[in-house]
């Protein structure tokens, strides 16, 4: 908000340098706008000069002095102070800050949502688990960051599809109707041979309970197709019930089985045959991937006739083109390293633009209680389930802590710490901050106080860190769009617990309710606008801004 301003102030006295002839025109938009991130170095800073300094050949300095004369004169500039080597610190009246309270008054839960992706169609894939059991935490970890991928998006103002790749083919769902066959005949007490790479757990017995108080032993004779398509319903039924268990909904399904029945994967393999790019050897159908960057060819048809994963991913990716989606995001395992690149390469073989594909790799998350790794239960199965988390910890610091760490950084998820009803626990530290806030107006108007956005009683908000709120208020819109820009949903976690702590020493500190009318006016609209923007971004990672704790 106020960045913006600033960088429009900077460009404007940048193109007026161009006409006194102080420097060449050829270096807009080459320099950049911080927030120095020590005391003292201003409230922003440019490193104008020295990136002008290198194009037209100059002393940094000798371009800082005009740049620093032309920026003092703004009325919201206090002072300009060349440092070090040429970087520009600039220094705004203390006015400025306050005047970001209006905007959030104004807009409320609108506030830091934008219009910078309108236009843009994006479908964001994510969770995609095959339907062979039930979510466990790495799902969840995937789901969480999907979800919240999209949200981002959302609140940039491009369209955005959530979609779920079902994937209902291929050996392991047979071996899935195998496996329900299995435990279906050995609950009637019928002979019965598990699958040797069968899938364990009590879902699997549920889902032979099910059928046999369903139809009692008429399935004995039954293709093991029947039990797939059972077990294959009831755990996604099961899945789909825990992701709303965590606020999450999709917009598509698309079945796998479809690129099967029309044709499509083997469309694929005919395009590419026609550009000399498959051949046969072994048996098996070959791409000539390593014609597009990979270290070996890949099979795309095993000697067997059944096409390998990449095949069919490569199918789903043409598709996603065909629906015109100008950004499509894919949210996956770090299992999943090595096989994109396959993907990617068969899609530009066929003449598709691979950047508009954008795949998220996220590493795995650990459970630990008492300082110790943990597995939870095996009720359900060899791992750790994304209901048994939310069991135990609640679908709020089941997200929060799913999104403190970058994608690419393991989860060391603290079973401990998440349950905490303490300010040791970050949710409950920025959930607590909403909280306070939420009492702090509840008391104002049981007294009669209310908030006030006049000019003079802003100008009563001078201590240290009423500023540092101020400015961090002003951050939050270019905050969300920068991260919907960087699919980084940490960052809206690591803005929050900033945010909550800094409201929490202000509180600490200072009171809010005085015997000074204009002072608590103007501290009631300072926290208010707190409040708005710990609600929208709690909102926009999908936690919810409890008004009591």
């Amino acid at each position: 908000m106020i960045k913006s301003q600033i960088k429009e102030i900077i460009d404007h006295c940048f193109t007026e340098g161009v006409e006194l002839g102080y420097w060449s025109k050829t270096v807009a938009g080459r320099y950049s706008i911080e927030v120095p991130k020590r005391p003292g170095q201003g409230d922003f800073s440019t490193n104008f000069a020295m990136v002008a300094a290198g194009i037209d050949k100059r002393k940094p300095r000798d371009l800082a002095l005009p740049m620093t004369e032309l920026l003092a004169r703004h009325p919201m500039v206090e002072r300009v102070e060349i440092a070090g080597p040429g970087f520009i610190n600039l220094f705004l009246h203390k006015a400025v800050w306050a005047t970001v309270l209006a905007p959030i008054f104004e807009q409320g839960e609108n506030f830091g949502r934008s219009e910078s992706g309108r236009g843009s169609r994006v479908l964001v894939e994510f969770v995609s688990a095959n339907p062979t059991g039930p979510l466990s935490i790495g799902h969840g970890r995937n789901a969480v960051l999907g979800d919240t991928i999209a949200r981002l998006l959302d609140a940039s103002g491009y369209e955005v599809q959530r979609e779920y790749y079902f994937n209902d083919s291929g050996r392991q769902m047979r071996v899935l109707g195998e496996s329900a066959r299995a435990r279906y005949l050995e609950l009637l007490g019928l002979p019965s041979s598990f699958p040797e790479d069968g899938y364990q757990g009590d879902y699997i017995y549920e889902i032979a309970r099910s059928m046999i108080e369903e139809g009692g032993d008429s399935f004995i004779d039954a293709p093991v197709d029947i039990f797939k398509e059972r077990a294959q319903q009831a755990i996604f039924t099961d899945i789909d019930t825990t992701l709303k268990r965590i606020g999450i909904d999709f917009d598509t399904y698309f079945n796998e089985h479809s690129l099967y029945e029309d044709g499509r994967i083997y469309r694929v393999v005919d395009q590419l045959r026609a550009k000399g790019l498959i051949y046969e050897k072994e048996g098996a159908t070959w791409f000539k991937a390593s014609e597009f960057g990979q270290e070996q060819d890949r099979v795309f048809i095993k000697n067997t006739g059944e096409p390998t994963y990449r095949l069919p991913d490569i199918a789903y990716h043409c598709d996603k083109f065909e629906r015109g989606y100008d950004w499509m995001i894919n949210v996956f395992g770090s299992d999943h390293i090595a096989t994109v690149p396959d993907v990617l390469a068969g899609v530009r073989a066929l003449g598709y633009d691979d950047s508009r594909i954008t795949v998220v790799l996220y590493q795995f998350v650990t459970l630990f209680r008492e300082g110790r790794q943990v597995k939870m239960s095996t009720r359900k199965a060899t791992f750790v389930t994304v209901d048994e988390l939310v069991d135990e910890v609640g679908a709020d610091a089941l997200r929060f802590f799913f999104l403190m760490r970058k994608p690419d950084n393991l989860i060391e998820f603290d079973l401990d710490l998440a349950k905490k009803q303490s300010q040791e626990n970050p949710v409950y530290y920025v959930q607590y901050a909403h909280a306070r806030l939420c009492s702090i107006e509840k008391m104002a108007a049981e007294q009669g106080a209310a908030a006030s956005l006049t000019q003079q009683d802003l100008q009563r908000l001078v201590e240290p860190e009423e500023y540092a709120l101020l400015k961090m208020l002003a951050e939050y819109p270019q905050l969300v769009a920068g991260a919907a820009a960087d699919l980084a949903p940490h960052r809206i976690i690591f803005y929050l617990i900033e945010l909550a702590g800094q409201f929490h020493g202000f509180y600490n500190k200072h009171k809010v309710l005085t015997d000074d009318r204009t002072l608590t006016g103007a501290r009631l609209a300072l926290c208010r606008g707190v409040k708005t923007v710990v609600h929208n971004g709690l909102k926009l990672i999908g936690l919810t801004a409890p008004v009591s704790m």
